[in-house]
């Protein structure tokens, strides 16, 4: 098997413009309209609906690779370095603080270069624990072997893809460092399809490749947008297309320089990504719509607080129980808590009755 990175061409990676010009100018009007919807949406909203895009950017990413975060630890990490409220959650441990200050970095410094340093900064912060097989905030050695990709239980193992090898590394990331920086003229879009292909493909370290890759693919996205503010995840919308990816992945890094194909995809994943964000939007405009129609009632900081969980993804119902732990009061408050905002409209009681109450929020107001 002949990798990508062991062709004569490598790394001078090409595409097809004339195929792409269609779908990219598309996906660039797609852009266009959403961010033009958001920018009508007032401070208030945007910060909500960045918020929401950000925790499901990073919840997701980490999905991509197996690992599971919690969704509120990753929200309560997020919206404390944006300032925002984030009473009643969780404090999020290192690992998450440290992936959220690499999205933030790569999308909120989107016009710094992008460098050595900056890329070893980032990896220490996806890993403040120290491994003992792993070189932390620098390149990989090979020490025990090739960095390869696989799948499968020992004895029958599929080797997915195999990377350059360590020695290899100092010189191949400085020629994609050199091309990333270049005023080169590249659509952003197109950029952020190559880079990620590129990076990944190199894969410079013992692990956190695939996040890394896409909070450079996100960089470049956000130079898209001449925004720091994200209002759609392209890892969100990898990871609901997760095999598709990693198909798509070793089908071009099995073959030649041309990755017009992998663009194609990558385009493609984008738009249906944008798509996805006008359900993001919805959910914050119906937010936003119950606040308004609870304007005159008196809502206390602790129903106030149980709405926002709900609203924000709460799994399952809301009991008597739950929301004594969540609000930190007393099951009696709780209960006249609950039943104010069954009164309100906010809150609909489910039909089973006794130990087996529960309630739900009622449907949004048009």
């Amino acid at each position: 098997m002949i990798w990508i990175h062991e062709r004569t061409a490598w790394p001078d990676l090409s595409w097809r413009s004339d195929e792409l010009a269609a779908p990219l100018a598309a996906v660039r009007h797609a852009q266009g309209r959403l961010l033009g919807r958001m920018e009508g949406l007032g401070f208030e909203l945007r910060a909500e609906a960045g918020l929401a895009v950000l925790t499901g950017d990073a919840v997701k990413t980490s999905a991509i690779e197996g690992e599971r975060l919690d969704p509120e630890a990753v929200r309560s990490s997020i919206a404390r370095r944006l300032g925002l409220d984030a009473a009643g959650l969780p404090e999020p441990g290192r690992a998450v603080d440290g992936l959220v200050d690499v999205l933030l970095d790569a999308v909120r410094n989107f016009r710094d270069p992008l460098t050595r340093e900056r890329l070893f900064e980032w990896h220490a912060s996806l890993f403040p624990i120290a491994h003992p097989r792993m070189v932390v905030g620098g390149w990989r050695t090979d020490a025990e072997g090739p960095m390869q990709v696989v799948s499968g239980p020992i004895g029958a193992r599929r080797v997915h893809y195999e990377a350059p090898a360590a020695h290899r590394i100092e010189k191949e990331v400085g020629v994609f460092l050199d091309w990333f920086n270049a005023d080169s003229g590249i659509d952003p879009v197109l950029m952020a399809g190559a880079a990620h292909f590129w990076f990944v493909t190199i894969h410079p370290f013992d692990d956190g490749n695939g996040r890394i890759a896409r909070a450079i693919a996100d960089m470049c996205l956000a130079r898209a947008d001449g925004l720091p503010d994200r209002f759609y995840s392209m890892s969100t919308q990898i990871e609901a297309e997760r095999k598709d990816y990693y198909r798509e992945l070793e089908l071009r890094q099995r073959g030649d320089t041309d990755i017009t194909p992998w663009l194609e995809w990558f385009i493609a994943c984008l738009g249906r990504s944008i798509v996805r964000a006008e359900g993001v939007l919805a959910g914050v405009l119906g937010k936003a719509r119950l606040w308004a129609k609870l304007a005159d009632r008196p809502v206390n900081p602790r129903q106030r607080l149980i709405i926002n969980r709900m609203l924000d993804g709460f799994k399952g119902y809301m009991t008597t129980a739950k929301y004594a732990k969540i609000a930190k009061c007393s099951s009696d408050t709780a209960l006249r808590d609950i039943r104010a905002l069954v009164e309100y409209g906010v809150l609909v009681q489910n039909p089973a009755k006794g130990r087996s109450t529960s309630y739900r929020l009622a449907d949004p107001p048009e």
